[in-house]
Order: structure tokens, then sequence, then C-alpha cells
């Protein structure tokens, strides 16, 4: 069979929604300034479904740092890669100064964070080596561990006695070689909003050797005294030997960094594939980046708004009878019960009617019969679009428990049917 052919035939478990979906709840069309309220279908919405915790991406600092430096540098400089051509005493400095914030020696700026946390799990171990991880981490470390060619050991979520069960088969295996162990758990779980246990992680260094890879997307920024992160926040940020965040969540922007000591960095820096074959960050986006992390380290007030708006909505959501999970971080998972019918049902009437904006997730990312609405609050959520929201879903809440959504979700599932036969 033509493999063109046969992958169109079968267009995978999300792809099969594409003619229902698409352009509504799959690829949507977010437009306006990025602040609490967008344009979605001709319509004003309260948003939350923009990863700008800090609320930066409109700060008028920022956009004139982003403007000026777009048209001094053009987005071309520097052309090259960092190792043949592309690097630059801007890249150094930034990387010195995120190095310095997140309280390790050195730091290494990376183009993206998906490919950039993949790479270094391939780059980190070799076949000798065993990788053991959160079964919960997310996409990009799933592949990056599906690189490597040694044995790697998923633990159950958040579970130390699982985690130890995996070090013990982890120990055992490399016993007598030259193989090492690297753990890797998230500092924020981008889903529940649950920090990893990093602290009690950390804690079995006194018994097992390992090497410890934090990916702090969710949390840089957001948690910590300062707002470096989720080590920060457990008082065990020198415990991790490999720091990870983006740029694409608290400041509203691309690009990532890694950080740890200087010689985990230096080796790095020569074998990482994602960067010494890709061409290096753009100036426009480095010296963006650098106003950023000036603005968050002297201005805590970004930070304080964020979580004002995050204990508000979370308490309010708890307050209508709503299921928000564990979570311990501004990541506000709301979880409820139906059919993926029901799931679209319910967000195109949040849409449409309650004029609310936020991601929603079903099977095969969660299980079957669930239902998640993910919203991400920032600094530039008001307390209005707060109540709002919290008033929309108990709204919404009760009409699925009432059975609302069913009718209309069995005309889904119909051309659903024709779809596929």
């Amino acid at each position: 069979m033509d493999l063109f052919s046969k992958r169109a035939n079968n267009p995978g478990p999300l792809g099969k929604w594409a003619e229902v979906a698409e352009g509504y709840w799959i690829f949507p069309k977010l437009s306006g300034p990025l602040q609490s309220k967008m344009i979605f279908n001709n319509q004003e919405v309260i948003c939350w479904s923009v990863n700008n915790y800090l609320g930066m991406a409109e700060h008028p600092e920022v956009r004139k740092t982003d403007a000026d430096a777009a048209a001094e540098w053009g987005l071309a400089y520097p052309m090259g890669s960092r190792m043949m051509s592309g690097n630059t005493y801007l890249h150094d400095n930034l990387e010195a100064d995120l190095a310095g914030f997140v309280d390790k020696e050195a730091g290494l700026l990376l183009n993206f964070g998906y490919q950039g946390i993949m790479s270094a799990v391939d780059a980190l171990v070799d076949r000798h080596d065993v990788i053991v991880y959160d079964n919960e981490c997310h996409a990009c470390i799933i592949d990056g561990v599906r690189m490597h060619l040694g044995k790697r050991y998923a633990y159950e979520h958040n579970s130390i006695e699982s985690l130890e069960k995996n070090l013990e088969r982890a120990t055992n295996l490399i016993e007598g070689t030259n193989g090492g162990i690297l753990v890797i758990s998230e500092g924020v779980f981008g889903m529940r909003g649950d920090q990893g246990k990093l602290k009690e992680i950390i804690a079995l260094k006194e018994k097992y050797n390992f090497s410890f890879l934090v990916d702090d997307a969710h949390g840089f920024g957001t948690l910590g005294k300062t707002g470096a992160g989720a080590g920060e926040e457990q008082g065990v940020q020198d415990g991790i030997d490999l720091y990870f965040a983006t740029f694409a969540k608290s400041f509203a922007s691309i690009g990532a960094f890694l950080a740890g000591d200087k010689g985990i960095i230096q080796y790095l820096k020569y074998n990482l594939r994602s960067q010494i074959f890709a061409k290096s960050l753009p100036m426009a986006i480095t010296v963006g980046i650098q106003k950023r992390l000036e603005l968050m380290k002297s201005n805590p007030g970004f930070k304080d708004k964020l979580w004002a708006n995050v204990k508000k909505l979370q308490s309010g959501l708890k307050a209508k009878g709503l299921d928000i999970g564990e979570t311990n971080s501004c990541v506000t998972p709301v979880y409820m019960h139906g059919s993926v019918e029901e799931a679209m049902v319910l967000v195109q009437d949040m849409r449409d009617n309650f004029h609310i904006f936020c991601s929603i997730v079903v099977y095969p990312v969660i299980p079957k019969g669930m239902i998640l609405l993910r919203l991400i609050p920032t600094a530039a959520h008001t307390f209005d679009d707060i109540d709002k929201t919290l008033d929309a879903f108990a709204e919404i809440a009760e009409k699925l428990k009432q059975g609302v959504y069913k009718e209309k979700a069995s005309s889904i599932h119909q051309q659903e049917s024709v779809m596929q036969s």
C-alpha cells in the first residue's frame, strides 16, 4: 500500500475529527491584541488559553524593545548556527544572566523549547544509560526518551514509591557497566497543574546515584520568591542538576534555555544537535528576552498580580463545586464527565453564548469519559473577567449534569459515523 495513502486513510484519533472540528474546536483562530479579551468567531471572548503568565505580551516597554530590536537587527541576524557564525556577545550575556537568575553556573540558549529539551535528553544519554521519568511528562520529553537506545522506565505520576522501585531497577541494570541514570520530572505539569515532587526526588540522591533534569516551563517566572521556579519554591534549586525553561510561557515569546554546572553546559554546547545544526536565536528575540528578564527581576508586581488572579479564580471554582484537582500552580484544570461529543457542544455553548474561550482536552490525551477545560490565568486578567468566568462555568457544569448537551451531541456523533463509513 502507498505510504501516504495509508496515512490519509487513517488520520489518527484527533485527525478523524478534522471535517467536523477544524477551525473551531481544533486549530481555532484568535485575533486582536494578546490581552484578557480577544476576538474569536467574530465575537469578543474572555481568553484563558494564551501563555502570557506575567502579562508581558502587550507591555509597552516590551513592545517597544521588540520593535526597536527588529528595526535595528532585522530577523535574519545573526545568520548561521551559534557554533559557525551565529554567536554574539548579546547571546553570551543573556545566557549568563539567565543562569545567574536561576542560581546556576552557566546557561545555554535554545531556539525552541520542544526541540531543545528533546535534543538535550538525546545528548545526555548513550545506550549504556537508563532514563527514569514521570509518566505524565510533556510530549517533548517523551519524544526525547523515545530516541534513547538504552533502557527507560516510567514511574507513576508523582509517586516517590514508584520512582524508587524504578531507581532500584536502573541501579541493578547498570551495575558493573559505565552506565548512569537520568531522572526527569517537570517543575509544574502542564495539564494537571501540580508541581513535581522535586524535594522528595532530590532526597533520593542520598540513596541512589542519578542526575536530575527538570522541565520548569510553567514554573519559571511564576513560582518562587523571585520567580526562579519550582526549585526555588520548594527550596531545592541547588539539587537540580540541569534546569530547563521556555520563554513561551511567562515571557510570551519564543525560545528556551538550559542551566547547570559549567561542565555539563559546556558538553551540551558542543553536542546538542538541535542547536549545532540550526540557525541561532534571532537578535530581535534575544534582545526582547533580555528586556523581559530585566522587567521580571525589577518588578515583582507582575507575579503578585498573577497570583492574585490565580487565587481568586481557583478559590471561586472550588466554591462553586467544580473539580480543579490538585493544582498548586497557576495552571487551572477543571474536570468534568462526558463524551467527546458533549465536550464539543459544551465548548461551543461556552464560546458562543457565554463568550469564554479556554482550551478543551479530551480523549486520547486524557481517559475516555473525561473532559478537561484548562484555564491559564495571567496578570492581564481582571477580577471582572474572573467573576464572569465563574458564573459561566457554574451554569455550564449544571447543564452538562442535567444532560442538556446530550441531544446536540448525538448529531455530532452521527457526523463522525458518516465520516468513518
